[in-house]
């Protein structure tokens, strides 16, 4: 079953790509309070994900911050060497880069996919959610090969209307 607004995220384990290595925590520990802008992408280093979601964050960084957001991440089924990698090349410093590497997050939430006909393997949709301590606010997940509703510019308008 998918994930709700209104919901509280699982508690799994994820990994924080940081400059000093890999930083193992749970969901629970890194969205407890806080209200983070949550965005997840099938693939690090992917067109879609490189040329376009994760620069409309970087982008729109202070824009979110200006409207309460406290931190922004970026999730995908990646190692965190993959993740720690992209985010030093397309990323910032506004960007928390998340492994979720065996997939336990999107499976949890309902968002995991089977990119196996691309050579991918198990994958999360593209989506996005405002999380405020651990709680479902806002949730935009996207069509198959959309990028539209999760992005950045998408979550500002949100956020300006709520």
């Amino acid at each position: 079953m998918t994930i709700q607004v209104g919901d509280r995220l699982p508690d799994v384990p994820i990994t924080i790509a940081t400059a000093d290595g890999p930083k193992p925590t749970t969901t629970s520990e890194f969205f407890k309070g806080k209200r983070v802008a949550l965005f997840a992408v099938p693939g690090a280093f992917t067109p879609t994900c490189s040329a376009r979601h994760l620069p409309s964050y970087v982008d729109k960084a202070d824009d979110l911050k200006s409207r309460g957001v406290d931190e922004i991440a970026c999730i995908s089924v990646n190692d965190p060497f993959v993740m720690a990698a992209w985010g030093q090349r397309d990323g910032s410093e506004d960007i928390t880069m998340i492994a979720d590497g065996n997939g336990q997050f999107a499976d949890a939430i309902g968002l995991g996919m089977d990119a196996s006909k691309f050579g991918m393997g198990k994958r999360s949709q593209r989506y996005s959610m405002i999380v405020d301590d651990g709680i479902v606010e806002q949730l935009n997940v996207e069509a198959p090969g959309e990028y539209r509703a999760s992005s950045a510019e998408n979550m500002l308008d949100q956020l300006a209307t709520a």
